[in-house]
C-alpha cells in the first residue's frame, strides 16, 4: 500500500537526514494531460549556513518559498533558460532545501518522453532540469504543499539498497561539502 508522506515527515527531519529519508521515495504529479510519477534516486541538501543555498545571504522573492517550512515546493530558474524543484526542509523562517536531482521514471513514461523529446528512458529524468520539464513541473508549484491533490511523494516501495554520500554538482561555492546522495548502481542517477 503506497502512503502520501504527510507534512510532519518533511518536518520531523533535518535537511541532510530529509535528503536520505527521500531516497526510494515516489514523486507523483497528477496533471490535466496524465499521471507521472519517478522514484527519486539523487537529492541535495542546501542548509542556511552553507553559501551555495539560495536562502544563505536573506529571503528575498526568488527563494520566499524555502522560508515557508517543511513540506513546501520550492521551483527555481537557472541559468535563464531551465527549472529545478525542491522540497523545503526546516522550520519556517529557516530557509533550507532538498533538491530533486534525478528520478527513475516509473508512470507516464509516453507523457514524459514527449514532454522531454527524447525516447531515451535513462535521460528523461536523470537531472534536475530534466525531471522538471518530465514532470511538468512550472514556477506554478511554488509554495504548493507536497501533500497536495495533485502533487506529492509516497512512501518507499524500496527495500534494500545503499545511499552513497558525495559533493555536490554544478556548484563554485560550498562544493566540497558531502550533501549530495544517491541510490547505488541505480542508472537513473545523473552522475555518480
Amino acid at each position: 500500500m503506497q502512503n502520501v508522506l504527510p507534512k510532519e515527515f518533511y518536518e520531523k527531519h533535518d535537511t541532510l537526514t530529509l535528503a536520505k529519508q527521500l531516497l526510494g521515495c515516489t514523486l507523483v504529479h497528477e496533471s490535466i494531460d496524465g499521471r507521472t510519477s519517478g522514484i527519486i534516486v539523487e537529492t541535495e541538501a542546501y542548509l542556511r549556513n552553507d553559501p551555495a543555498c539560495h536562502a544563505y545571504r536573506k529571503k528575498s522573492t526568488r527563494n520566499a518559498p524555502m522560508f515557508e517550512g517543511a513540506g513546501v515546493s520550492y521551483v527555481y530558474l537557472i541559468y535563464g533558460l531551465h527549472h529545478c524543484f525542491n522540497i523545503v526542509s526546516g522550520a519556517a523562517g529557516i530557509g533550507e532545501a532538498v533538491l530533486i536531482r534525478a528520478l527513475e521514471p516509473t508512470d507516464g513514461i509516453e507523457l514524459m518522453q514527449e514532454r522531454r523529446k527524447t525516447k531515451d528512458l535513462r535521460n528523461l529524468c536523470s537531472g534536475p532540469a530534466k525531471l522538471v520539464k518530465a514532470m511538468g513541473i512550472t514556477p506554478n508549484f511554488n509554495f504548493l504543499s507536497m501533500d497536495s491533490d495533485n502533487f506529492y511523494c509516497f512512501d518507499s516501495q524500496l527495500t534494500d539498497y545503499q545511499v552513497i554520500t558525495t559533493t555536490r554538482i554544478g556548484i563554485t561555492q560550498g562544493a566540497d561539502l558531502p550533501y549530495r546522495f544517491y541510490i547505488e548502481g541505480n542508472r537513473f542517477v545523473s552522475r555518480k
